[in-house]
């Protein structure tokens, strides 16, 4: 899908993507009223800014209280995060969601392949119980996208799904199974597999159905109901418009106009390359008209070769949004 913004997506070295990302900051730095805000409260100045370390991270509770927006241009959806009763919500005020489209479509042909490839069995029933959830949005172009007859969306309906996954595996179809962690503990518990041609790939998120598992614990459970050796993941949230992906043991991977930095525990302003363990700040070129630099609520580490894994969430924070497992 061709957008004015393929700059973004052709990035192709380090190099590139530090010019697009200066360039970028310098531009919702003026026109990002919330950005600017936060920038003048911690005294940075675009002249201060020459590194990628040096771009400020907005905090990403931001998204609760204000409108994140770089652009006067007409809002064409709000993405909303699930939250948890009682608790406030964060919104993504999106002005042209073909930036949206065409990266999680780049980002998924970049790590899968043509999506063409696959059936696409999608179980995200606590997504699909509410309105505007992005993941929901890029699940349903990716199962519309393949072109398959068995895609689509299995919300608590376990025997048709399991139906449907034996026999696909039978005919030596290639299957994506796409699930919140809950949904596929549930699957399991229904029926043990043995799947030879399917990757079965996590979103995160208990949402209150069962106990958090650390990452390691649920992989090992799935790996042992499926059958497989390995489970793939999917990291993103509302308030981004990228997601990165793990194609096993929990190490993550960023489409190429994505990048995750560390920011230390005991100092927030401070953001750096590779650390041990930190909070982890999110570089997402996709969110040219919100903001593209996100101080999350996750903890975990970045490495030398641009992966990254999360290891759990700051204390005191609430759960939500795709992938926040706990310590």
């Amino acid at each position: 899908m061709e957008t004015k913004y393929n700059h973004i997506f052709n990035i192709t070295n380090d190099k590139a993507f530090t010019t697009i990302a200066l360039n970028v900051f310098n531009q919702q730095f003026k026109n990002n009223k919330t950005y600017r805000s936060f920038c003048d409260l911690i005294n940075v100045h675009p002249s201060d800014v020459k590194t990628l370390i040096d771009i400020p991270f907005l905090p990403i509770q931001f998204f609760k209280s204000r409108q994140v927006l770089s652009t006067s241009s007409p809002v064409e959806t709000v993405f909303t995060s699930s939250g948890t009763t009682g608790t406030q919500t964060s919104k993504h005020f999106v002005t042209d969601l073909s930036i949206y489209e065409t990266s999680f479509n780049k980002a998924f042909n970049h790590f899968y392949g043509d999506i063409t490839n696959y059936t696409v069995l999608a179980l995200l029933p606590s997504y699909l119980e509410r309105k505007g959830s992005s993941l929901i949005y890029m699940t349903e172009a990716l199962i519309k996208a393949s072109k398959k007859p068995k895609s689509g969306f299995y919300l608590n309906n376990l025997d048709d799904l399991t139906k449907t996954l034996l026999q696909l595996e039978k005919q030596n179809s290639k299957i994506l199974l796409i699930g919140v962690s809950f949904a596929l503990l549930d699957l399991i518990e229904h029926t043990t597999f043995t799947l030879k041609n399917t990757i079965v790939m996590e979103t995160g998120g208990m949402k209150g159905k069962r106990k958090e598992l650390t990452r390691p614990e649920l992989h090992e459970k799935l790996m042992k109901g499926f059958g497989v050796n390995k489970i793939h993941s999917e990291y993103g949230m509302t308030e981004l418009l990228s997601q990165a992906y793990s194609q096993g043991q929990g190490v993550f991977k960023c489409p190429p106009w994505m990048k995750v930095l560390t920011r230390a525990v005991n100092d927030p302003l401070k953001t750096t390359l590779h650390s041990k363990t930190g909070g982890l700040n999110i570089i997402d070129l996709a969110n040219v008209n919100s903001c593209a630099f996100i101080a999350t609520q996750d903890l975990g580490k970045t490495f030398a070769n641009t992966t990254f894994e999360v290891i759990g969430r700051f204390d005191n924070s609430d759960i939500r949004g795709c992938n926040l497992m706990s310590l």
